[in-house]
């Protein structure tokens, strides 16, 4: 757990995810496309990965744990938070208040 809380304190926005995950793939992607630069830890290339996956599942409360997401250091929650704050208008505020972006 203090792997993780650390990792998403230091950086705008951090989404833990596996290589394989669609759905992490396409979260990053819509990152990038407004201009964040995330942190991305692919839970299964880190020899730590297990561990912290539980630690996200019990944070988030289901499982598969992945991705998630946090921002400003504060979870967010999986791809269906981000997409519906995206579609509301809520995302680039919430990005520009983490410091990810700047316009």
């Amino acid at each position: 757990m203090d792997r993780v809380t650390k990792l998403a304190s230091q950086h705008a926005v951090v989404i833990f995810g596996t290589s394989s995950c669609c759905m992490s793939h396409t979260v990053t992607r819509l990152f990038v496309d407004l201009g964040v630069n995330p942190t991305v830890s692919e839970l299964d290339n880190d020899p730590r990965g297990k561990e912290m996956e539980k630690a996200l599942g019990k944070l988030l409360g289901r499982n598969p744990a992945v991705p998630a997401i946090f921002i400003g250091g504060k979870l967010v929650g999986s791809t269906d938070k981000i997409m519906s704050l995206h579609l509301s208008g809520n995302l680039v505020p919430m990005l520009r208040n983490a410091g990810a972006i700047w316009v």
